[in-house]
């Protein structure tokens, strides 16, 4: 076990998540710790009851594995650039990446075996797995990752993380160079690598095509442990096992199933008798987690996010009158009741949200910043002195869209709307469904005050980041800057952060900027949901991975 060498808990586990990538070519390699070596044992224990999924036992094969979320079915299987949760759960079953980050937090070799960085951390070598096939029987080469770069991460997928890269090149077949104009933190770069959207798609089929409308986002072809079968629109896209996968004792079942249910009672009641056999991100509402496991047929788990926590937000529109002033945003914030959302709204199962870092974020997370406590006179004093008193009981109108993909946002917004009346405000609530609440918030604008989601990776940039910094405006872009805020000290704090190598002085940058976040306050996390995956007790290993929806699920066997 690693020993901290007298180190402080906060630098030993920076400093390990910036170790060397195991050169091991199997799953097994290890990286480096990001967590203590306690919690990481804990984490990999055999659970045999209902308070966790089981790990124990010699995997077996056979079977059909039927997975779920809690979400809807995807616009497609596959979408460049993320479009949100569904299709990356499609996805990543078929499509891998370079690194994975496993559930004691851990890098790991997935295409990559060896990731090095040069002294002055400008230029990166990424050694790649020898003798892996495309689902189509072609080699994959250092040339698919250099056309992926290029071409998928740099425009589309990974945007800001990667605009300091200079170029890309293939060594040899099995080796890609990367080099950079400034510096890249390790760290920073093996997330980006491991990174929920940086999946790899074939030079040979989509080189010289739109990559965002290539029909084969809907048939996708990979080199994962899962080959594309049958989309059944409004049921399940239906999976083959990968006979040539690279790891060739998985995956273990025969077939995978990813089916829908349009509301969170079906999908309990297909907990209940065996249909759905293992489903991620809160599949159902929390008020039903004790009844199922009590069942005896149905184990809980809540490992499985830490580098995916959910929080469900409130964002300000700066390009509407009254929430484009700081002050109102912080009036509006002091008048919400936090715990009340938590214990009201998801049982029990959360906790308030501190800033945009959240408390699960081991490298991270700071309680030092500006906080609002639930206080409805000091929001209605805020706003008197910011000019807005009542006139005929009301001091302004604000539209308030609730993104209702999830029950919770519908009723969220239906107590924000009641928490704003009661200080002044007239709330006109609209609850729209995914398509519409996508449209209406990040293509259009079309809000003053939104609910809505976002998960945010143990690295800052720039999944987080962006939703702060003027680069992070991409109109049409889902889950990005779509409130408009723009603030010159914010984008050169950022920039700052992005390309610090100094483990100590990243983490001081990173507490500014959850500091400036907490007091500009243009999108604010509200909550941090308690995620958690249902499965039948009878699933084995359903979460090996730090973000198990995008999981690949090559570990999962049924007993």
């Amino acid at each position: 076990m690693r020993k901290s060498r007298g180190l402080s808990r906060r630098q030993f586990l920076y400093r390990s998540a910036g170790g060397a990538l195991a050169a091991s070519t199997t799953l097994a390699g290890a990286a480096g710790w990001l967590v203590s070596p306690t919690r990481a044992n804990a984490a990999g224990a055999t659970n045999a009851g209902g308070a966790g999924t089981i790990t124990g036992g010699t995997p077996r094969r056979g079977g059909t594995l039927v997975a779920s979320w809690g979400g809807l079915e995807p616009q497609a299987l596959f979408v460049p650039g993320g479009g949100g949760s569904s299709p990356f759960m499609t996805s990543t079953k078929i499509l891998e990446r370079l690194l994975k980050i496993d559930e004691k937090l851990a890098f790991q070799p997935v295409l990559a075996t060896d990731v090095r960085a040069s002294g002055d951390f400008r230029t990166y070598t990424v050694s790649l797995r020898k003798n892996v096939l495309w689902h189509d029987g072609k080699p994959f080469t250092a040339d698919d990752v250099v056309y992926n770069v290029q071409e998928h991460w740099k425009p589309i997928s990974a945007g800001v993380a990667l605009k300091a890269l200079k170029r890309v090149s293939a060594l040899d077949a099995h080796t890609v160079k990367l080099e950079f104009s400034t510096p890249v933190p390790e760290f920073f770069f093996k997330s980006i690598l491991a990174g929920q959207y940086q999946v790899l798609v074939p030079k040979h089929l989509y080189a010289g095509k739109d990559i965002i409308t290539n029909p084969l986002n809907n048939a996708p072809v990979g080199t994962g442990p899962w080959k594309y079968g049958q989309w059944v629109r409004g049921s399940h896209v239906a999976y083959s096992r990968n006979e040539q996968y690279w790891n060739n004792a998985q995956p273990y079942p025969d077939k995978l199933i990813i089916r829908w249910w349009s509301d969170p009672a079906s999908r309990s009641a297909a907990l209940e008798t065996g249909e759905l056999a293992v489903a991620f991100s809160n599949p159902v509402p929390a008020r039903d987690i004790d009844r199922l496991v009590k069942t005896g047929k149905i184990a809980v788990e809540t490992k499985g996010y830490e580098n995916a926590a959910w929080a469900v937000t409130i964002e300000f529109n700066q390009r509407r009158e009254h929430v484009r002033r700081r002050e109102v945003r912080q009036a509006i914030l002091h008048a919400i009741d936090r715990k009340f959302i938590i214990d009201t709204i998801y049982f029990g199962r959360g906790k308030p949200a501190v800033s945009p870092i959240f408390r699960s974020n081991p490298l991270f997370f700071t309680d030092d910043v500006p906080k609002y406590p639930f206080d409805p006179a000091k929001a209605r004093a805020l706003l008197d002195t910011a000019g807005l008193p009542r006139k005929n009981g009301s001091r302004f109108t604000v539209n308030l869209v609730a993104a209702a993909w999830f029950e919770e946002n519908a009723k969220l917004g239906q107590y924000v709307k009641q928490a704003l009346q009661d200080i002044g405000i007239t709330v006109k609530l609209d609850s729209l469904d995914r398509a519409t609440s996508l449209k209406r918030i990040y293509g259009d604008y079309d809000y003053d005050i939104a609910i809505s989601n976002f998960t945010a990776p143990l690295e800052l940039v720039p999944v987080v980041t962006q939703f702060y910094t003027t680069d992070g405006i991409v109109k049409g872009a889902a889950f990005r800057n779509a409130t408009g805020y723009s603030n010159p000290a914010m984008d050169a704090l950022v920039d700052r952060l992005t390309v610090e190598t100094d483990n100590a002085k990243r983490i001081t940058l990173a507490h500014d900027f959850a500091r400036l976040a907490s007091t500009d306050v243009p999108h604010v996390p509200l909550v941090e949901m308690e995620s958690f995956t249902l499965s039948r007790t009878n699933v084995r290993r359903a979460t090996t991975s730090a973000n198990v929806q995008g999981d690949a699920l090559a570990d999962v066997w049924l007993a």
